[in-house]
Order: C-alpha cells, then sequence, then structure tokens
C-alpha cells in the first residue's frame, strides 16, 4: 500500500479525521481486534443484525464500555419486541455507562414486533425520559434501495425532535454527500451530522465479511450493495481523497459536520493505520 498523504494541521478534514468513530460488526474476534489496535479515545459503534440479533449487538457494547470506551450501540428498530423489551436493553445500557445510541430503522422482515420504523422507538425513548444524552437518526445521501427519497426526507423531519444527531448512510461520492448536506440544511435541519464513509477496505476482504453476517443477510446486503464493491475496487477511490474534497465543500463549521463514521467492516487495525498516518502520526 502506497504511503498516505498527511493532512495539514487545522484543516476541516484534520477536524473531522480526528471525530472518527469506528462502525464494527459483532463478531466473534472484534472485541480482540479491536484492543490490539484501536485506542480508547476512538468511539465505537456496533452494527445489529437480523441474522445475529440485538443481544449481541448490546453485549458486544457493555464488553467495550468496560473497557473504556465510549460506545454506540444500534438499537434497530425493527429488532425490538415491545416497549419492555426496549426498556431492558436501555437498562442494560445505561448500567454499562453508555449514553449514546444509534436508532436506525433496521432490515428485519417481518419486524420483530411492534416497532416496523425508527420514529415509533424514538418516540418511545422520549417518553422514557430521553435516557441517552446522544441519540443518532440515519440519513441518506443516496437514494435507499427500498425507501423513496421524499419518505427518507420526511421520516428526517420527523424524527429529528426525539434525535441530536445524523448518521449519514455510506456513501463514495462527495458531491452526492455535500450536495445532500446542503439540502438537509435548506430543509431547516439543523442537528450535526456524522459523514458515513469506507475506511480503507480491502474489497476481497469486504466480500468475506458479507459472508459472516449470515446466508440471508449475506444476500441482502449483496443485493442492496453491489455497487459498493466495484466501487471500492475501484482504484480510484481513496477514503482521504473523499474527505479532502468533503472537507473543501462544506467542512466549514455553518455545515455542522461533526465527525467521520467509518464503516470499517470489521478492519480495525487497518483503519486505524490509515487515519494515523493521515494525521501524522504513524
Amino acid at each position: 500500500m502506497a504511503r498516505t498523504e498527511t493532512l495539514t494541521r487545522g484543516t476541516a478534514a484534520e477536524r473531522l479525521l480526528r471525530n472518527a468513530r469506528y462502525e464494527v460488526l459483532p463478531t466473534k474476534t472484534i472485541e480482540e481486534k479491536v484492543l490490539a489496535a484501536v485506542p480508547k479515545d476512538v468511539a465505537l459503534t456496533v452494527t445489529a443484525s437480523p441474522a445475529k440479533g440485538i443481544e449481541q449487538t448490546v453485549d458486544l457494547a457493555e464488553r467495550f464500555a468496560g473497557h473504556g470506551y465510549r460506545v454506540v450501540p444500534h438499537l434497530s428498530a425493527r429488532l425490538i419486541r415491545d416497549g419492555a423489551h426496549l426498556a431492558d436493553l436501555v437498562a442494560r445500557c445505561t448500567a454499562a455507562g453508555i449514553t449514546a445510541v444509534f436508532v436506525p430503522a433496521g432490515d428485519a422482515d417481518p419486524p420483530a414486533g411492534e416497532y416496523d420504523a425508527a420514529l415509533p422507538a424514538l418516540a418511545e425513548l422520549s417518553r422514557m425520559g430521553s435516557p441517552f444524552s446522544t441519540v443518532g437518526i440515519t440519513g441518506y445521501p443516496e437514494s435507499h434501495p427500498s425507501i423513496d427519497d421524499d419518505v427518507t426526507v420526511q421520516a428526517m423531519w420527523d424524527k429529528r425532535s426525539h434525535a441530536t444527531e445524523i448518521v449519514s448512510n455510506l456513501c463514495f461520492d462527495p458531491s452526492a454527500i455535500a450536495g445532500w448536506v446542503k439540502r438537509v440544511r435548506r430543509r431547516g435541519v439543523t442537528l450535526p451530522i456524522q459523514v458515513g464513509i469506507a475506511g480503507p477496505v480491502e474489497a476481497t476482504k469486504l466480500l468475506s465479511m458479507a459472508t459472516k453476517v449470515g446466508v440471508g443477510e449475506s444476500t441482502r446486503f449483496l443485493t442492496k450493495h453491489a455497487g459498493w464493491f466495484a466501487r471500492l475496487a475501484n482504484p480510484g477511490y481513496t477514503p482521504e481523497r473523499l474527505l479532502n474534497r468533503l472537507a473543501k465543500e462544506v467542512g466549514d463549521p455553518e455545515w455542522g459536520l461533526a465527525g467521520l463514521h467509518v464503516f470499517t467492516f470489521n478492519q480495525v487495525a487497518e483503519t486505524e493505520a490509515w487515519r494515523r498516518r493521515l494525521l501524522g502520526e504513524g
């Protein structure tokens, strides 16, 4: 791998990278990999999937919190059975010192219970007294594979009063991300945005990780995100190039970009080495 250029100190790109957090999948080996490679000042988010269930997500989040990480579990609404189940998950998280969650709708089809979208779960959290200081909702710089654009736009508006930040879905096009950020702001949504980008992921390893998610789940993954593999394999894509272009277009504080949500696909050692090289710390 060619050596990555460092970022200029004080730039928007450097600020975003210093405020990066890593998304990981709850596999058997990820805890050991994180402890070996990721410093405690880097926050972690833990995904939830129908194949593995939300309990594994919270189990891993509790362990990461016990190791001293700031951790953000995904409380996917369609994996939560009912209000009692949600209350139990909240109690476990708060007992572990977890203060932030991300609440997407999730991919479970059919839903595990009464929540068929993120908004009802978010509203229930508000009725519980807003037990988390940080609550993330999903944003879509590109079209969602199964939801119309006007629906995602309305959903973000409806959810804003229950949330404190937006986490954008994975996108490889800095122009698409920048245009989406500007549209969000024009609509009057002022929540801080965590920008979702892929780290320095090898396409072959990404394919391997997709198969580990589960047979049915990996089929949905590949169907929805077939274009990811082509774009990751394209030598024209590098995360630092996307980061620099994005920072140039919407890096000024007025656009409210809070940091990066880095999709590591569990390649945490490679991702952290890349981040450190960019920051001139490698």
